[in-house]
């Protein structure tokens, strides 16, 4: 199988499913049951979700329940670089990504910086050396989470228009956390002053005298960096400090896929090499079986499941939409579907646990797919 071409992901909810909640232990076994077997299938890297802070908790006590059907916790993953060590560990050679790390809490853009460059420190030491960490990064889910750590707005007229002051908030630590990454001496006054598109200035949300991160000969060879984000002014002020590809997570136009795509090759970083389609992964559905009946009864339960968790009900036009954004059938039909909807170039994150808690049938469609679903679409690149 061609790792340059399937990764696997892993939405890793907590989610109650046809009644079912399995204990946070089962969650991190199955995940690590299942990341092996993608390193012996041969699989490219794991993206893993992330999450931080107890959604049930904010139902029971926020003013504001973000989503007041959810039974469960979005994700139990809160630090990609701990799961990751542990995770390479088990492991030989697949390499492990973030979908998504925010980079605003929990210290803000210093200390994930910092972090990163002392986990590629402490692994280069070891027999982990060159595993890859494909490290996806933005703002976050939630809101809610952000403001625990000093993101939010200061005034009310950052309140009247906090969506876009968000954007500005999520470039700013963009700009820190590449420059720092990279090894650079910075003080917050180094940055650029940020203003909203109708003129408006944004004080900076973070300020600081000049510094620089140790431990000071981190190897970032074997960092990839993902946005997930598509904004285009902080895509262009990351790529002009280091290359930073970007992330795809939901169900995207062509259209925009491909201005994308057009957009990254004049701004990607030039130590990056030329942009390709693969620099800007995209997850697909899969649920496979000999029985396309049985495939979609799958597929259409894990599509009900997160609506009902989202919306608290089923509504039938969601659920068309849902099926839609899904491959699901035989191994023919699968490989048909995915040689249909995507480009021969793209990198696919397949996506096989979601909203199923039954590790043995998600393995079971892993092996499934590699060994009757991959040959196919491999014979029709050829």
């Amino acid at each position: 199988m061609n790792a340059g071409r399937f990764d696997v992901f892993y939405g890793f909810s907590q989610i109650e499913v046809r009644g079912e909640m399995p204990t946070e232990r089962r969650m991190f076994e199955n995940l690590i049951r299942q990341v092996k077997l993608a390193d012996a299938l041969g699989f490219g890297t794991a993206w893993i979700g992330g999450a931080h802070l107890s959604l049930q908790e904010q139902h029971r006590s926020g003013a504001r329940p973000v989503l007041p059907h959810f039974r469960g916790e979005v994700c139990p993953n809160t630090d990609i670089l701990q799961l990751a060590t542990l995770l390479m560990s088990e492991t030989r050679q697949i390499g492990i990504g973030s979908a998504i790390h925010s980079i605003l809490v929990n210290g803000g853009p210093v200390a994930h910086a910092e972090a990163v460059r002392t986990f590629l420190t402490l692994k280069s030491l070891g027999p982990h050396a060159h595993r890859m960490l494909r490290l996806g990064f933005a703002s976050g889910r939630f809101d809610f989470v952000q403001e625990v750590f000093g993101i939010a707005p200061r005034t009310a007229a950052e309140r009247a228009v906090w969506p876009a002051v968000k954007g500005v908030v999520l470039r700013e630590a963009t700009e820190i956390f590449v420059r720092l990454l990279r090894g650079d001496a910075l003080a917050s006054g180094d940055l650029p002053p940020r203003f909203l598109a109708d003129g408006t200035e944004i004080p900076p949300f973070w300020t600081f005298d000049r510094i620089r991160l140790v431990p000071l000969d981190s190897p970032l060879e074997t960092l990839r960096l993902y946005l997930g984000t598509t904004d285009r002014a902080t895509v262009e002020a990351a790529n002009a400090v280091l290359p930073c590809r970007v992330f795809n997570l939901s169900s995207t136009a062509a259209a925009t896929i491909d201005a994308t795509h057009v957009h990254m090759a004049g701004v990607y970083h030039p130590d990056g090499g030329p942009w390709q389609r693969r620099y800007m992964p995209r997850t697909v559905l899969v649920f496979v079986d000999s029985t396309r009946a049985i495939a979609a009864e799958r597929a259409l339960a894990a599509v009900e499941a997160w609506q009902r968790a989202m919306e608290g009900t089923v509504d039938p036009s969601k659920v068309a939409q849902g099926m839609n954004n899904a491959v699901f059938g035989t191994p023919d039909v699968v490989a048909s579907q995915i040689a249909e909807r995507f480009h021969p170039d793209d990198r696919l994150m397949v996506w096989f646990d979601f909203n199923d808690h039954d590790t043995e049938r998600v393995e079971r469609t892993m092996h499934d797919f590699v060994a009757h679903v991959v040959p196919l679409i491999e014979s029709r690149v050829a």
